[in-house]
């Protein structure tokens, strides 16, 4: 199955309530979306992955279709999230590397100075060119579901290249930050500006917004991401506002990252996902400009809480929807992925249950 490639440009979904709350408006109901629902806890997900590698699914359309929209119709989720993976491009562009089960994406060539960076192959639309047809094909399906757009950002990537696969400490790729600035910043520049022309691709095909993902930036003190990091993940994002005239919300999330939340907020997203370390109310006054108004947060319910009793969950879910009135908008997540265990019933039910009560707040507001 295929779609003509203009058959999607740029939906007008003025009433989505994600789109609504990204861009700071009221809408009708507070939106609820999971990262990672997109896969790990769904048998359905299992089912359609049997037998397919990581990587190779994340580059066929109609799969990559299929398993995106698998939580919108269980769940009823206000966004799907392209199903994809953060090493995607970088294994699209040709470096050599795999998802190895039990540890995660490892690098057969790991990069070590400056010949390495040099070496590093740039991405071109054609070799992602299964993702744009999977965001049409997506567009086609969800209807009046905006659609958000994924990918990794440059310290989390240069994290796994310098260190040839997930790191406790980080050692090697803050060695080689401090060390050789002048490769590490040739070495983000080119992520960068490759994980630009990945959404790139995915904004001409028709997603409504997109997140950039960075894992790993909880590892750096707020110094070293200032000098080292966000000048890098600023071109992306401000890169994606000036491809699309500020119209695509922009999301932007790392783990552990409550000390960074400033910085990150000065990158340039519309959005700002917070983990759940930090709450959302906090959150907000460490991001808002004295006499600004405040941001549009995301957020922000530890994955482990949905393993507790229900009673548990929804009271986590009363706090969490309380200290997101402060926000100038709220978007209902995890505050990190879904985890593999998790109940899908359980995700199921916190959809219904922040649909009903916010209807029931904007009613009632007293």
């Amino acid at each position: 199955m295929s779609l003509p490639a203009n058959a999607s440009n740029r939906r007008r979904l003025d009433d989505a309530p994600l789109l609504v709350a990204a861009r700071g408006g009221t809408p009708a109901h507070t939106p609820v979306w999971f990262m990672r629902q997109a896969g790990r806890s769904l048998p359905e997900y299992r089912r359609a992955r049997e037998g397919v590698s990581m990587l190779r699914a994340c580059l066929t359309s109609e799969l990559v279709c299929e398993i995106t929209l698998q939580p919108v119709r269980r769940h009823g989720v206000d966004a799907a999230i392209l199903f994809s993976d953060i090493v995607l491009p970088l294994y699209a562009s040709g470096v050599e590397l795999d998802i190895v089960a039990g540890t995660g994406p490892v690098v057969n060539h790991p990069v070590r100075g400056a010949a390495d960076v040099a070496a590093l192959p740039g991405l071109s639309a054609e070799q992602v060119h299964g993702v744009g047809e999977a965001v049409r094909l997506l567009v086609h399906e969800l209807g009046e579901t905006p659609l958000i757009g994924f990918a990794g950002a440059p310290f989390t990537l240069a994290s796994y290249l310098v260190e040839g696969g997930p790191s406790r400490n980080h050692e090697r790729t803050k060695a080689l930050m401090r060390s050789e600035p002048e490769t590490w910043h040739a070495l983000l520049g080119k992520l960068a500006e490759n994980t630009l022309e990945f959404l790139r691709v995915q904004l001409d095909a028709g997603v409504d917004a997109v997140q950039l993902f960075d894992s790993w930036a909880g590892a750096l003190s707020p110094r070293d991401y200032a000098t080292y990091v966000r000048p890098h993940t600023d071109r992306i994002l401000r890169g994606v506002a000036e491809y699309t005239d500020d119209r695509v919300p922009r999301i932007h999330f790392g783990v552990g990252t409550g000390e960074l939340l400033g910085s990150m907020w000065e990158c340039g997203a519309s959005v700002l996902g917070v983990d759940w370390r930090v709450p959302l109310d906090r959150a907000v006054r460490r991001i808002t400009p004295a006499g600004g108004e405040p941001p549009v947060v995301q957020g922000n319910l530890d994955p482990a809480v949905l393993f507790a009793d229900w009673e548990s969950v929804r009271d986590e879910v009363d706090r969490i929807l309380a200290e997101g009135r402060s926000a100038g908008g709220h978007v209902f997540n995890l505050g990190h992925g879904v985890l593999p265990d998790t109940d899908p019933d359980v995700l199921t039910g916190i959809v219904e249950y922040v649909h009903s009560v916010s209807r029931t707040a904007r009613l009632d507001p007293a």
